[in-house]
């Protein structure tokens, strides 16, 4: 099957993506070119279905082996930088990528002062020299565009209580309440990775989308790159359910004034507009702290950490003793203050 490398003209060795310079690099003289110059060779070839399912590399000729997500890695013989053409054409092929801007160097930088402010996590793990590798990866995600018909009834109360005389009065009034609403959301972000979490991925948002940039092959060399594992009709619920909570404000708001509100009836009708296919950048991180792994994600452009860290327990037990200790402080003052000493 064929494997795209790309060779530095210079020198021969091969180049990867620079996140600094948002260039494609060659590591070893340092020549870069702009990515939007070079051809894109997805761009022509065609692929059959029932081709065999073999990859070399280019540079070495050693079979590469990957998982069937995988669609860029790197050879494990000679660390060449290889995108898997087949796996990116096509259905496969990302409408949009946003690229790292965060390096390798920076990302384990920034994993390291996210670990020294962990205020409950054990001494041993926030000097952060147990990471037992750190991996740029493109992870697939669908962008949708979700239009909302939303139809609410219900039942509103206003309560209003005032004096007169030497009387108090309630005043309650009864409104039958009817809103119709448009609500669109745009490039709602659903992982379509099975081996990502949805928990980490949903908590590395938001990812900056002004940044996306059309696809194109050399923005994967020298990183991981998955394909989707659920097509956008099968993870439809989910973008649904996303925003299920946003939609529920918002007709919270439409009636607001009222004392109380009883919805009778709630009709939310949900079309999808559009899905893009996009890769987003995630630094993933696996840390080894007292015989156990951890894993960590970074978003790749912003540098948000996510995932949970050892708590001490030393740590948390002083945390509650000093609250209680300031809590006994505050009672002995205001003892203090009401008797005119300590008790």
């Amino acid at each position: 099957m064929p494997v795209i490398e790309y060779k530095c003209p210079n020198c021969g060795s091969g180049m990867v993506f620079d996140g600094d310079t948002g260039m494609l690099s060659c590591p070893s003289c340092g020549r870069k070119d702009n990515i939007e110059e070079i051809p894109d060779p997805l761009k022509k070839q065609v692929f059959a279905e029932d081709e065999v399912k073999e990859y070399h590399c280019n540079s070495c000729g050693a079979v590469i082996v990957t998982e069937p997500e995988t669609s860029a890695t790197t050879c494990s013989f000679c660390g060449s930088a290889v995108v898997l053409s087949d796996r990116l054409s096509g259905e496969l092929a990302p409408v949009k990528v946003i690229p790292f801007s965060i390096t390798k160097e920076e990302a384990m930088k920034a994993f390291k002062k996210w670990c020294r402010n962990g205020l409950l996590t054990p001494s041993g793990f926030m000097t952060a020299d147990r990471i037992k590798g750190i991996t740029g990866i493109y992870v697939p995600f669908w962008l949708y565009e979700l239009h909302n018909r939303v139809e609410v009834h219900g039942q509103g109360t206003k309560v209003r209580t005032y004096t007169q005389g030497d009387y108090q009065y309630t005043e309650t009034q009864h409104f039958d309440i009817y809103r119709k609403i448009l609500l669109n959301y745009v490039k709602v972000p659903i992982d379509a990775s099975e081996k990502m979490s949805d928990e980490l991925m949903d908590k590395l948002e938001p990812f900056p989308y002004q940044q996306l940039k059309e696809f194109r092959t050399p923005y994967l060399a020298g990183y991981i790159a998955e394909k989707y594992s659920h097509d956008d009709e099968q993870l439809l619920p989910r973008a649904k359910e996303k925003i299920s909570s946003f939609i529920d404000s918002y007709i919270s708001s439409a009636v607001s004034g009222y004392t109380t509100v009883n919805y009778t009836n709630k009709q939310i009708d949900t079309t999808k507009k559009q899905a893009d296919y996009v890769l987003l950048p995630v630094w993933m991180v696996h840390y080894d702290y007292n015989k156990s792994e951890y894993t960590f994600a970074m978003n790749g452009q912003t540098g948000k950490v996510v995932g949970k860290p050892p708590i001490s327990k030393a740590k948390v037990t002083g945390w509650f003793a000093g609250i209680s200790g300031v809590s006994l402080l505050s009672l002995k003052l205001i003892s203090w203050a009401m008797g005119g000493g300590f008790l």
